[in-house]
């Protein structure tokens, strides 16, 4: 099974530039996870015949954040959010950015073997006003959820998780320090999340720094390669021996960020 993500930075912007369709039409996945669409469901007309099912989390906000899952593959059930109750239990609530359920930030989909879950975490922005939201509760309620999930059947999560997790992901580490997506705080959720037993799949295959999914506009940092690896494809550990690939996919254009995926012996 071949899945991919993407943070196409707007829907509708990487539709205009015609980057999406071709992207499609060349990697054929079984299953697409995408971040920030920033567009409502009657907004985006992708018009692929190949993927009848199509899932959509907007934000309540408009033109921000949202998720979106579309597969070949009718799941079983699809999930919006996080429960309420780990909401509440981590006071993920009290920043409303933070909030999954009102920013469309997780999107989950359970099949006869597997959970996928799509994931746009929010950043700790510049002046790191969000760090407490993200390392404090945001974090500790996504991780638990994770958890559950994996009670049922293992679990695949993948999207942008805002953070590259040590020196090896991002092109200058060293004047990046204790900014934002470099914070300890912010490393060591993802130390946690490896903790909880899961693994960063294109770590299985690929070790060392240049490998980068998602580059500033500024300063031509892409044609530079300038980058950070900020967006993953976590797996389940009991299924570590199934992955086949994991890569990332710099030469395809229409967002800041590129895709990654992963193929993972797993059938539907």
């Amino acid at each position: 099974m071949k899945i991919y993500s993407w943070n196409v930075n707007g829907i509708r912007a990487v539709l205009k530039k015609g980057a999406f369709h071709e992207f499609i039409n060349k990697e054929n996945p079984d299953i697409i996870c995408l971040q920030e669409i920033k567009a409502k469901p009657d907004q985006i007309d992708l018009d692929l015949k190949h993927y009848p099912f199509a899932y959509y989390y907007a934000a309540q906000k408009l033109g921000y954040s949202g998720t979106a899952i579309l597969s070949k593959i009718k799941p079983l059930k699809v999930i919006e959010g996080i429960p309420e109750s780990l909401i509440k239990k981590h006071k993920v609530d009290e920043d409303r950015y933070g909030n999954p359920n009102l920013e469309g930030r997780v999107l989950s989909a359970v099949f006869k073997n597997f959970i996928l879950v799509c994931v746009y975490t929010p950043n700790a922005k510049d002046d790191l006003s969000r760090l407490d939201l993200r390392y404090k509760k945001w974090d500790p309620a996504f991780i638990e959820y994770m958890k559950l999930l994996e009670k049922d059947k293992p679990v695949i999560f993948c999207g942008d998780l805002n953070v590259a997790h040590k020196e090896e992901d991002l092109a200058n580490p060293k004047p990046n320090m204790g900014k934002k997506g470099f914070t300890i705080e912010e490393r060591v959720g993802i130390d946690k999340i490896l903790k909880a037993g899961f693994i960063d799949s294109f770590r299985e295959f690929k070790k060392g720094n240049g490998y980068y999914t998602w580059w500033s506009y500024f300063a031509n940092s892409r044609a530079r390669n300038v980058g950070w690896r900020i967006d993953y494809f976590m797996v389940s550990k009991r299924i570590k021996n199934l992955l086949k690939e994991s890569a990332i996919h710099p030469e395809v254009f229409g967002s800041d960020h590129c895709p990654i995926n992963i193929n993972v012996a797993l059938d539907e």
